[in-house]
């Protein structure tokens, strides 16, 4: 079962604002229901909200608790720009599959965005602007093209040369993609939200209970767990984020850490419309503001997963991020109020995987989150709920394992 890691250290920002709770209880006897979410994060939480929404029975369970994995240490930048270029992507997967993936992405944005303000979850939900700079892996004429690349898909794109840069938004940079439509907010505050809402729907939720085995047969799968009781249900969903359950192929999948500081709050002293800010380099810098104008800034990603290394290396990373940031904006206090380290997965391609396990068409898996965690567990709530109901999304086969 789940590979166990140590999702995150240090004190994520987000603990700074208090999340409703999320009620569990203890599992004491055998239980069966149409859906089981294994993982109680950002992602089991949108799967819980969806299908208690289409009127499924779930069950929830977490080896933690809930909202005690990795999303709290997400940065939360929501964005519908994938880590991966569209530009690049092209090359990698062909030009209609990337465009398809990237309008995908940008309408997982609006439709969670919509969610957010029909359930009328409190999270601290704003539209904003975003920037991308050029950097390392693409420079002015490349970035260019992407600008292009993205208008030809479809998708609005502003490229703006140094002097409109640094006279709308004070950087200092050889130029820079602005976007429109992407959102900021609390994902601890969205990630109870969605389960409160799906408890109000009946939904059932146990923790800390661990799944140690699973059997599935034509008509069921059955979940063996720690605790002792088995769980059946009709259809096992895995939302166990970086924590790789063994029977998903880990194929072109791999664990990055990477590590994040937010500064005392200092409205007064934020960039113009409090952009969105990553830039085209890898590592790269991203950077956002929380609603009482913290600056939260994180990057110097590294392709290993020894947790112990990881985390000592906090407090030399908080100095370099925190110096890479006054090198952008000088006028800022970047000293770190808060500073932490999470480790995600990623694929390839950037592109997350989701749907039926390869010769497991009950059990359902989302892996390799990259960059755009919540934007993927969007797209992966409606993929597998729409299989669940026994409708195939129209791009499920982008996302397939065997993409």
């Amino acid at each position: 079962m789940p590979r166990k890691l140590d999702l995150r250290t240090g004190q994520p920002v987000w603990s700074a604002y208090r999340a409703p709770a999320v009620p569990s209880d203890r599992l004491t006897r055998d239980v069966r229901t149409d859906v089981l979410i294994v993982g109680m994060g950002i992602s089991g939480a949108m799967m819980a909200e969806a299908l208690t929404a289409d009127g499924h029975a779930v069950i929830c369970i977490d080896r933690r608790g809930p909202l005690r994995g990795s999303t709290a240490a997400t940065t939360a930048l929501v964005q519908f720009e994938i880590d991966q270029p569209l530009s690049v992507l092209s090359g990698m997967i062909g030009k209609a599959p990337a465009r398809q993936a990237w309008r995908r992405s940008r309408l997982a944005i609006s439709n969670l965005a919509a969610c957010i303000a029909e359930l009328g979850i409190n999270c601290g939900m704003g539209r904003t602007q975003s920037l991308y700079l050029t950097g390392t892996m693409l420079g002015p004429s490349e970035l260019r093209e992407e600008a292009e690349a993205r208008r030809q898909a479809g998708i609005a794109a502003t490229y703006l040369t140094p002097r409109p840069l640094a006279e709308g938004f004070g950087i200092d940079r050889g130029g820079a993609i602005l976007s429109h439509g992407n959102i900021v907010l609390d994902p601890r505050k969205l990630t109870a939200g969605l389960f409160l809402k799906a408890l109000e729907r009946k939904a059932r939720f146990h923790a800390p209970v661990e799944a140690t085995g699973i059997e599935d047969s034509a008509g069921e799968v059955a979940v063996a767990t720690k605790e002792g009781p088995t769980i059946t249900a009709r259809h096992v969903v895995l939302a166990t984020g970086y924590e790789l359950v063994d029977i998903v192929p880990a194929t072109a999948h791999r664990i990055i850490s990477t590590w994040a500081i937010a500064t005392r709050p200092q409205p007064r002293k934020l960039w113009p419309g409090a952009a969105l800010i990553w830039e085209a380099s890898d590592p790269y810098l991203y950077v956002r503001a929380t609603a009482d104008g913290r600056v939260i800034c994180g990057g110097e990603d590294e392709n290993f997963v020894d947790e112990t290394r990881r985390d000592e290396l906090i407090g030399d990373k908080s100095a370099r991020i925190a110096a890479k940031l006054s090198l952008m904006f000088p006028h800022l206090d970047v000293r770190p109020e808060f500073a932490w380290t999470g480790s995600f997965g990623t694929t390839t391609s950037g592109l997350p995987c989701i749907g039926a396990i390869p010769r497991h068409p009950r059990i359902h898996a989302v892996m390799g989150y990259g960059g755009n965690g919540i934007t993927f567990s969007r797209i992966a709530s409606e993929i597998v709920s729409a299989s669940i109901n026994g409708v195939e999304d129209t791009d499920a086969s982008l996302f397939a394992f065997n993409h």
